[in-house]
C-alpha cells in the first residue's frame, strides 16, 4: 500500500506503450506481460543503482526521494509541536475541534511520512555471493534455497530485464514514469523500481545487465 503511495499521489490514466515482444526472438518474451507490473509512478528519479562490493549492487533511494519523504514527516511534526504548544498555553482545549483536529492531521502526516521513508528506502539487492535478488533489509533465508516470490528470486532464474513506460495522470500534472522489472525464466516478473528519469534508469539497467550477464528488453524505445 505505502509503496504505491510513495510512487505517487496519482492514478494511472493510460497504459504502457504498445510493444511487440515477438521482435525479440525469445519465446519467454512472448509469454511475458508487457503492461506495468505496478501502476503509478513519479515524475522524478527516486532510486539509483549503487555498487556495494564486487559481488553486490542495489537500488538505493536518491537524496530527492529522501527529501520528499522527510517533507511529510517534518510537516506533520511541525504541526504537532505547534499545536501542543498552543494547548500548553491554554489557548485551546485538547478535546475541542480546534485542539484535536490539527493534532490528528499532524499525526497522519507523521505516520505517512514515516511509512513512505521506511518503504521507499527498502533496498533492492542483487548479490552474486548469495546468488539471489531480494527486496528488503535482510537477505532471504535459507540462503541456499531461495524461493521465487514477489520480492525475491535466485539470480539463476532471471532471464532478462524489462523496461516499460506508463502514462500517469494526476490532479495537477501528467507525466511518463518508467519501470524496471525482472523477467524470470518462466515469464513471471518481479517489479524492482519505477521513476520519471528514463535516461538514468536505462543507464542503471545497462549496468545491471553487465553485472547479471542478462539482456535488457527495452519497450520504451521507438
Amino acid at each position: 500500500m505505502f509503496e504505491k503511495l510513495i510512487g505517487s499521489m496519482t492514478h494511472r490514466a493510460g497504459r504502457s506503450e504498445r510493444f511487440d515482444p515477438s521482435t525479440l526472438g525469445d519465446p519467454v518474451a512472448v509469454r511475458t506481460a508487457w503492461t506495468p507490473a505496478a501502476s503509478g509512478g513519479t515524475s522524478f528519479r527516486t532510486h539509483r543503482l549503487v555498487q556495494r562490493s564486487a559481488n553486490r549492487v542495489e537500488f538505493a533511494p536518491t537524496l530527492a526521494a529522501k527529501a520528499f519523504y522527510l517533507l511529510f514527516l517534518l510537516a506533520g511534526s511541525g504541526v504537532l509541536v505547534f499545536q501542543v504548544h498552543r494547548i500548553r498555553l491554554a489557548q485551546v482545549g485538547l478535546l475541542t475541534q480546534d485542539g484535536c483536529v490539527p493534532i490528528l492531521v499532524g499525526a497522519v502526516f507523521v505516520i505517512v511520512g514515516a511509512c513512505m521513508y521506511w518503504f521507499g528506502s527498502t533496498p533492492r539487492v542483487f548479490d552474486r555471493a548469495v546468488g539471489a535478488f531480494w527486496r528488503g533489509r535482510k537477505a532471504p533465508s535459507p540462503l541456499g534455497g531461495v524461493e521465487r516470490s514477489g520480492s525475491c528470486a535466485p539470480l539463476s532464474s532471471i532471464h532478462a530485464l524489462q523496461l516499460l513506460c506508463e502514462y500517469v495522470s494526476g490532479s495537477k500534472q501528467s507525466f511518463y514514469s518508467y519501470e524496471l522489472n525482472l523477467v524470470l525464466d518462466d515469464g513471471r516478473r518481479i517489479h524492482v523500481v519505477d521513476h520519471g528519469n528514463l535516461e538514468r534508469l536505462r543507464a542503471d539497467a545497462q549496468t545491471l545487465s553487465l553485472f547479471l550477464d542478462k539482456p535488457v528488453w527495452d519497450a520504451t524505445l521507438g
